[in-house]
C-alpha cells in the first residue's frame, strides 16, 4: 500500500475514532442520560464515568495532534482497545449480544487505524538497543 493511501486511511480512521470517542467523552462529562443509564446499568460507579470522559477527551486531543506524541498515541490506542474490550464484555454479560454491535464496529475501525499508524510511524514502537 502506498504511503498516500496509508495516510488517507489513517487520518480517516483518526477522525472517525475521534468523533466516536470524543462524543462519548462529552456525553459522559455532561451526564447525558442515554450514556449514563447504560453505563450505570452495566454496574460501573458514577465517578468512573467522569474519569472515562476525561480520558477519552484527552486521548482524542493526542490522536488529533499530527506527527507528534507518537509514544503517547500508542498508549491512547491501548486505552481505546481496553475501553472497547470492557464495553464488549460488560454489554455481553448484562445486556446480551445484540448490545455489542457498537463495540465490534469500533474494534474493527480502531484496529485498521492502528495498523495504519504502525505503517506510518514504525519508529513509534522502536526499541533502543543497549550496550552491555
Amino acid at each position: 500500500m502506498k504511503s498516500r493511501s496509508t495516510k488517507a486511511i489513517y487520518w480517516a480512521g483518526v477522525i472517525l475514532t475521534s468523533l466516536w470517542f470524543g462524543t462519548s467523552g462529552v456525553c459522559e462529562l455532561t451526564k447525558n442520560p442515554l450514556v449514563w443509564d447504560i453505563t450505570l446499568q452495566l454496574g460501573y460507579p458514577a465517578h468512573f464515568i467522569y474519569i472515562l470522559g476525561v480520558a477519552k477527551i484527552s486521548g482524542v486531543l493526542v490522536l488529533l495532534t499530527p506527527n507528534k506524541l507518537l509514544k503517547l498515541k500508542e498508549w491512547v490506542f491501548a486505552g481505546i482497545f481496553f475501553d472497547i474490550t470492557f464495553a464488549f464484555f460488560s454489554k455481553l454479560s448484562v445486556l446480551g449480544f445484540a448490545a455489542t454491535v457498537d463495540a465490534i464496529i469500533a474494534f474493527a475501525m480502531v484496529s485498521v487505524t492502528y495498523v495504519m499508524f504502525r505503517k506510518l510511524y514504525p519508529q513509534a514502537t522502536a526499541t533502543v538497543a543497549t550496550a552491555n
